[in-house]
Protein backbone atom coordinates (compact mmCIF):
# COMPACT_ATOMS: atom_id res chain seq x y z
CA UNK A 1 0.00 0.00 0.00
CA UNK A 2 1.27 3.42 -0.95
CA UNK A 3 2.52 4.86 2.70
CA UNK A 4 0.67 8.26 1.70
CA UNK A 5 -2.28 6.72 2.74
CA UNK A 6 -1.99 7.07 5.95
CA UNK A 7 -0.91 10.61 6.10
CA UNK A 8 -2.61 13.36 8.44
CA UNK A 9 -1.67 16.92 9.41
CA UNK A 10 -0.71 17.11 13.20
CA UNK A 11 -1.03 20.38 14.72
CA UNK A 12 1.72 21.18 16.85
CA UNK A 13 0.15 21.94 19.66
CA UNK A 14 -1.23 18.64 20.20
CA UNK A 15 2.09 17.11 20.81
CA UNK A 16 2.25 16.03 24.64
CA UNK A 17 5.68 17.15 26.23
CA UNK A 18 4.43 15.58 29.44
CA UNK A 19 1.95 13.07 30.67
CA UNK A 20 -1.47 13.53 32.38
CA UNK A 21 -1.51 14.12 35.88
CA UNK A 22 -3.48 11.85 37.64
CA UNK A 23 -2.00 9.60 34.75
CA UNK A 24 -5.84 7.84 34.52
CA UNK A 25 -7.42 10.99 34.27
CA UNK A 26 -6.43 10.92 30.62
CA UNK A 27 -8.95 11.74 27.81
CA UNK A 28 -10.02 7.96 26.35
CA UNK A 29 -11.63 7.72 22.72
CA UNK A 30 -13.68 4.98 22.26
CA UNK A 31 -13.94 3.46 18.71
CA UNK A 32 -16.37 0.97 18.37
CA UNK A 33 -16.48 -0.62 14.98
CA UNK A 34 -18.87 2.08 13.90
CA UNK A 35 -21.35 4.70 14.83
CA UNK A 36 -20.09 8.27 17.23
CA UNK A 37 -16.67 8.39 19.20
CA UNK A 38 -16.72 8.89 22.47
CA UNK A 39 -14.83 10.60 25.11
CA UNK A 40 -14.60 9.36 28.15
CA UNK A 41 -11.23 8.90 30.61
CA UNK A 42 -8.73 5.75 31.05
CA UNK A 43 -10.37 5.29 34.63
CA UNK A 44 -13.39 4.27 32.74
CA UNK A 45 -12.21 1.64 31.15
CA UNK A 46 -13.74 -1.34 33.02
CA UNK A 47 -16.94 0.45 31.75
CA UNK A 48 -16.46 -1.31 28.17
CA UNK A 49 -15.26 -4.86 29.19
CA UNK A 50 -17.05 -7.63 30.72
CA UNK A 51 -16.12 -9.97 33.70
CA UNK A 52 -13.41 -12.36 32.54
CA UNK A 53 -12.17 -10.25 29.50
CA UNK A 54 -8.34 -10.10 30.11
CA UNK A 55 -6.28 -7.23 29.69
CA UNK A 56 -2.34 -8.27 28.01
CA UNK A 57 0.13 -5.59 29.63
CA UNK A 58 3.85 -5.35 28.25
CA UNK A 59 5.79 -5.28 31.70
CA UNK A 60 9.43 -4.77 30.27
CA UNK A 61 11.37 -2.07 31.89
CA UNK A 62 12.71 1.08 29.74
CA UNK A 63 16.80 0.93 30.41
CA UNK A 64 19.00 4.47 30.36
CA UNK A 65 19.75 3.70 26.35
CA UNK A 66 20.86 6.80 25.09
CA UNK A 67 24.50 7.39 25.70
CA UNK A 68 27.34 9.88 24.78
CA UNK A 69 30.45 8.74 24.13
CA UNK A 70 33.89 9.94 23.04
CA UNK A 71 35.43 8.66 19.63
CA UNK A 72 39.13 7.80 19.57
CA UNK A 73 41.18 6.77 16.41
CA UNK A 74 44.98 7.34 17.04
CA UNK A 75 45.38 11.17 18.53
CA UNK A 76 41.71 11.75 17.06
CA UNK A 77 38.89 12.35 19.69
CA UNK A 78 35.36 13.45 18.46
CA UNK A 79 31.89 13.11 20.76
CA UNK A 80 29.21 10.57 19.21
CA UNK A 81 25.96 9.51 20.71
CA UNK A 82 23.99 6.11 20.87
CA UNK A 83 20.98 4.95 21.30
CA UNK A 84 20.85 1.25 22.14
CA UNK A 85 17.93 -0.45 20.77
CA UNK A 86 19.15 -4.32 20.96
CA UNK A 87 21.14 -6.77 23.19
CA UNK A 88 22.57 -9.33 20.98
CA UNK A 89 24.49 -10.89 23.86
CA UNK A 90 26.42 -10.17 27.29
CA UNK A 91 28.80 -8.08 25.58
CA UNK A 92 27.15 -6.50 22.83
CA UNK A 93 24.50 -4.08 21.54
CA UNK A 94 22.69 -2.92 18.24
CA UNK A 95 22.62 1.16 18.25
CA UNK A 96 21.85 4.12 16.07
CA UNK A 97 24.85 6.26 16.24
CA UNK A 98 24.84 10.08 15.46
CA UNK A 99 26.76 11.13 13.46
CA UNK A 100 27.02 7.83 11.89
CA UNK A 101 29.27 9.22 9.01
CA UNK A 102 32.27 9.31 11.22
CA UNK A 103 32.04 6.03 12.65
CA UNK A 104 34.63 3.42 11.37
CA UNK A 105 35.05 -0.25 12.20
CA UNK A 106 37.62 -1.01 14.78
CA UNK A 107 37.03 2.75 16.75
CA UNK A 108 37.03 2.60 20.10
CA UNK A 109 34.12 4.27 21.61
CA UNK A 110 34.75 6.11 25.70
CA UNK A 111 32.13 6.02 28.06
CA UNK A 112 33.56 8.14 31.23
CA UNK A 113 36.65 6.20 32.70
CA UNK A 114 35.18 3.07 33.19
CA UNK A 115 33.63 1.68 30.12
CA UNK A 116 34.74 1.47 26.80
CA UNK A 117 33.59 -0.28 23.61
CA UNK A 118 34.41 -0.95 19.65
CA UNK A 119 32.74 -0.77 16.82
CA UNK A 120 32.27 -4.60 15.59
CA UNK A 121 29.64 -3.87 12.50
CA UNK A 122 28.10 -0.94 10.46
CA UNK A 123 25.07 -0.91 8.81
CA UNK A 124 22.57 0.96 7.12
CA UNK A 125 20.58 3.76 8.18
CA UNK A 126 23.05 5.19 11.24
CA UNK A 127 23.10 1.46 12.87
CA UNK A 128 26.10 -0.19 14.47
CA UNK A 129 27.48 -2.99 16.30
CA UNK A 130 29.11 -2.13 19.94
CA UNK A 131 30.98 -4.74 21.85
CA UNK A 132 31.92 -3.33 25.28
CA UNK A 133 34.55 -3.86 27.56
CA UNK A 134 31.98 -5.34 30.47
CA UNK A 135 29.23 -8.19 30.32
CA UNK A 136 26.09 -8.86 31.70
CA UNK A 137 25.17 -7.28 35.08
CA UNK A 138 28.58 -5.05 35.43
CA UNK A 139 27.26 -3.70 31.53
CA UNK A 140 24.33 -3.51 33.31
CA UNK A 141 24.98 -1.27 36.30
CA UNK A 142 28.06 0.95 33.81
CA UNK A 143 24.88 1.76 31.72
CA UNK A 144 22.90 2.65 34.24
CA UNK A 145 25.55 5.09 35.64
CA UNK A 146 26.38 6.81 32.20
CA UNK A 147 23.06 6.23 30.29
CA UNK A 148 20.28 8.70 29.95
CA UNK A 149 16.06 7.58 29.46
CA UNK A 150 15.88 7.97 25.93
CA UNK A 151 12.82 10.14 25.24
CA UNK A 152 11.13 9.78 21.71
CA UNK A 153 12.67 12.52 19.06
CA UNK A 154 9.08 14.51 19.12
CA UNK A 155 9.86 15.02 23.13
CA UNK A 156 13.83 15.91 22.87
CA UNK A 157 13.63 18.23 20.52
CA UNK A 158 11.75 20.22 22.39
CA UNK A 159 12.76 19.75 25.63
CA UNK A 160 15.44 17.92 28.12
CA UNK A 161 15.11 15.08 29.98
CA UNK A 162 14.62 15.36 33.52
CA UNK A 163 14.02 13.63 36.94
CA UNK A 164 10.31 13.52 35.81
CA UNK A 165 11.08 11.25 33.43
CA UNK A 166 12.74 8.59 34.99
CA UNK A 167 9.54 7.36 36.39
CA UNK A 168 7.14 9.57 33.81
CA UNK A 169 8.23 7.28 31.66
CA UNK A 170 8.28 4.28 33.19
CA UNK A 171 4.72 1.69 33.76
CA UNK A 172 4.33 1.08 37.24
CA UNK A 173 4.00 -2.67 36.40
CA UNK A 174 7.45 -2.61 34.45
CA UNK A 175 9.77 -5.67 35.59
CA UNK A 176 11.56 -7.12 33.06
CA UNK A 177 14.51 -4.77 32.11
CA UNK A 178 16.16 -3.95 28.55
CA UNK A 179 13.29 -1.44 26.63
CA UNK A 180 14.55 1.41 25.08
CA UNK A 181 11.48 2.70 24.73
CA UNK A 182 8.06 2.88 26.70
CA UNK A 183 5.46 0.98 26.15
CA UNK A 184 3.34 4.24 26.62
CA UNK A 185 -0.49 2.97 26.60
CA UNK A 186 0.33 1.44 29.92
CA UNK A 187 2.05 4.68 31.05
CA UNK A 188 -1.97 5.53 31.85
CA UNK A 189 -2.51 2.46 34.61
CA UNK A 190 -2.25 3.93 38.30
CA UNK A 191 -2.91 1.35 41.57
CA UNK A 192 -6.65 2.36 41.49
CA UNK A 193 -7.29 2.08 37.87
CA UNK A 194 -6.08 -1.87 38.51
CA UNK A 195 -8.27 -1.61 41.77
CA UNK A 196 -11.78 -0.82 39.62
CA UNK A 197 -10.48 -3.65 36.86
CA UNK A 198 -10.00 -6.15 39.75
CA UNK A 199 -13.46 -5.29 41.34
CA UNK A 200 -15.10 -5.22 37.58
CA UNK A 201 -13.47 -9.13 37.19
CA UNK A 202 -10.90 -7.85 34.61
CA UNK A 203 -8.15 -10.43 34.26
CA UNK A 204 -4.41 -9.05 34.00
CA UNK A 205 -1.71 -10.85 32.22
CA UNK A 206 1.70 -10.10 31.70
CA UNK A 207 3.93 -10.61 28.33
CA UNK A 208 7.47 -9.39 27.50
CA UNK A 209 8.69 -7.29 24.40
CA UNK A 210 11.48 -5.52 24.71
CA UNK A 211 10.65 -2.69 22.68
CA UNK A 212 13.44 -1.09 20.27
CA UNK A 213 14.55 2.38 18.71
CA UNK A 214 12.98 1.27 15.65
CA UNK A 215 9.46 2.14 16.63
CA UNK A 216 10.87 5.85 16.70
CA UNK A 217 12.39 5.19 12.50
CA UNK A 218 10.16 7.07 9.64
CA UNK A 219 8.81 5.03 7.17
CA UNK A 220 11.23 6.00 4.40
CA UNK A 221 9.79 3.89 1.41
CA UNK A 222 7.14 5.19 -0.48
CA UNK A 223 4.90 1.32 -0.52
CA UNK A 224 4.95 -0.47 2.67
CA UNK A 225 5.79 -3.45 1.27
CA UNK A 226 9.69 -1.94 1.11
CA UNK A 227 10.07 -1.12 4.67
CA UNK A 228 11.86 -2.89 7.05
CA UNK A 229 10.98 -3.45 10.50
CA UNK A 230 13.99 -3.41 12.79
CA UNK A 231 13.79 -7.28 15.57
CA UNK A 232 12.81 -7.27 18.83
CA UNK A 233 13.01 -9.42 21.26
CA UNK A 234 9.95 -10.77 23.15
CA UNK A 235 8.64 -14.01 25.52
CA UNK A 236 5.38 -15.32 26.29
CA UNK A 237 5.55 -18.31 28.64
CA UNK A 238 3.73 -21.90 28.41
CA UNK A 239 1.84 -20.83 31.11
CA UNK A 240 1.01 -17.50 29.69
CA UNK A 241 -0.08 -18.59 26.41
CA UNK A 242 -2.23 -21.65 28.12
CA UNK A 243 -4.14 -18.40 30.37
CA UNK A 244 -4.87 -16.71 27.34
CA UNK A 245 -6.05 -19.60 25.20
CA UNK A 246 -8.93 -20.03 28.42
CA UNK A 247 -10.10 -16.41 27.72
CA UNK A 248 -10.92 -17.22 24.04
CA UNK A 249 -12.67 -20.77 25.38
CA UNK A 250 -14.90 -19.37 27.64
CA UNK A 251 -15.94 -16.58 24.85
CA UNK A 252 -13.96 -13.66 26.92
CA UNK A 253 -12.22 -10.86 24.83
CA UNK A 254 -8.57 -10.16 24.62
CA UNK A 255 -7.57 -6.49 25.01
CA UNK A 256 -3.73 -5.72 23.95
CA UNK A 257 -2.42 -2.82 26.38
CA UNK A 258 -0.42 -1.52 23.73
CA UNK A 259 0.79 -2.18 20.05
CA UNK A 260 4.20 -3.63 21.50
CA UNK A 261 1.86 -6.25 23.29
CA UNK A 262 -0.41 -7.02 20.10
CA UNK A 263 2.69 -7.44 17.92
CA UNK A 264 4.17 -9.86 20.06
CA UNK A 265 0.88 -11.90 20.73
CA UNK A 266 -0.07 -12.00 16.74
CA UNK A 267 3.76 -13.10 16.31
CA UNK A 268 2.89 -16.48 19.02
CA UNK A 269 -0.74 -17.05 18.07
CA UNK A 270 -1.31 -19.83 15.11
CA UNK A 271 -3.36 -20.06 11.86
CA UNK A 272 -6.10 -21.20 14.42
CA UNK A 273 -5.58 -18.70 16.84
CA UNK A 274 -4.04 -20.58 19.66
CA UNK A 275 -1.05 -18.43 21.46
CA UNK A 276 1.53 -20.56 21.56
CA UNK A 277 4.59 -20.11 23.79
CA UNK A 278 7.39 -17.57 22.29
CA UNK A 279 10.92 -16.51 23.08
CA UNK A 280 12.33 -15.06 20.47
CA UNK A 281 12.88 -12.06 17.70
CA UNK A 282 9.78 -10.47 16.41
CA UNK A 283 9.95 -8.50 13.13
CA UNK A 284 6.12 -8.65 12.24
CA UNK A 285 4.26 -5.62 10.30
CA UNK A 286 0.95 -5.18 10.52
CA UNK A 287 -0.88 -2.85 7.61
CA UNK A 288 -4.12 -2.83 6.50
CA UNK A 289 -5.50 -6.76 5.03
CA UNK A 290 -3.61 -8.18 7.85
CA UNK A 291 -6.10 -10.77 9.43
CA UNK A 292 -5.82 -11.37 13.31
CA UNK A 293 -5.47 -14.33 15.43
CA UNK A 294 -5.02 -13.16 18.79
CA UNK A 295 -6.96 -10.17 19.54
CA UNK A 296 -9.83 -8.75 20.17
CA UNK A 297 -9.11 -4.83 20.49
CA UNK A 298 -6.67 -2.67 21.52
CA UNK A 299 -5.90 0.36 24.25
CA UNK A 300 -3.17 2.68 22.68
CA UNK A 301 -2.34 5.87 22.41
CA UNK A 302 -2.53 8.39 19.45
CA UNK A 303 0.44 7.53 16.35
CA UNK A 304 2.83 9.81 14.24
CA UNK A 305 1.44 10.06 10.78
CA UNK A 306 2.84 7.93 7.97
CA UNK A 307 3.98 5.34 11.01
CA UNK A 308 4.22 1.27 10.86
CA UNK A 309 1.70 2.03 14.44
CA UNK A 310 -0.91 4.22 12.39
CA UNK A 311 -1.06 1.31 9.94
CA UNK A 312 -1.56 -1.22 12.54
CA UNK A 313 -4.61 0.70 13.99
CA UNK A 314 -5.72 1.13 10.58
CA UNK A 315 -5.60 -2.66 10.03
CA UNK A 316 -7.81 -3.18 12.91
CA UNK A 317 -10.44 -1.10 12.50
CA UNK A 318 -10.45 0.36 8.69
CA UNK A 319 -8.33 2.77 7.36
CA UNK A 320 -11.00 5.58 6.54
CA UNK A 321 -12.42 5.07 10.08
CA UNK A 322 -9.45 5.52 12.04
CA UNK A 323 -8.66 8.68 9.93
CA UNK A 324 -12.11 9.52 11.05
CA UNK A 325 -10.87 8.98 14.42
CA UNK A 326 -7.76 11.08 14.33
CA UNK A 327 -9.35 13.83 12.83
CA UNK A 328 -12.18 13.55 15.87
CA UNK A 329 -8.90 13.74 17.94
CA UNK A 330 -7.37 16.30 16.55
CA UNK A 331 -10.57 18.30 16.34
CA UNK A 332 -11.67 17.79 19.99
CA UNK A 333 -8.03 18.82 21.74
CA UNK A 334 -7.04 14.91 22.27
CA UNK A 335 -2.92 14.95 23.22
CA UNK A 336 -0.79 12.67 20.62
CA UNK A 337 2.11 10.22 21.38
CA UNK A 338 4.06 8.43 24.19
CA UNK A 339 2.74 11.00 26.94
CA UNK A 340 -0.98 11.44 24.97
CA UNK A 341 -4.27 10.73 25.73
CA UNK A 342 -5.47 6.87 24.48
CA UNK A 343 -7.84 4.93 22.65
CA UNK A 344 -9.66 2.30 23.03
CA UNK A 345 -10.33 0.27 19.87
CA UNK A 346 -12.80 -2.66 19.53
CA UNK A 347 -12.48 -4.83 16.82
CA UNK A 348 -15.86 -5.74 14.38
Amino acid sequence: MRVDLFDFDLPAENIALRPHDPRDEAKLLLVPPSGAFETHRVLDLADFLQPGDALVFNDTKVIPAEMAGTRVRGDIRAGIHFNLHKREDLATWRAFARPAKKVQLGDRIEFGSHLSARILEKGDAGEVVLQFDAEGASLDAAIAEVGHIPLPPYIASKRAEDERDKTDYQTIYAREEGAVAAPTAGLHFTDRLFDALDAKGIERHFVTLHVGAGTFLPVKADDTEDHVMHAEWGEISPEMAARLNEVHARGNRIIAVGTTSLRLLESATDEAGVVQPFCGDTAIFITPGYRFRAIDGLMTNFHLPKSTLFMLVSAIMGQERMQSAYAHAIKNGYRFYSYGDSSLLLRP
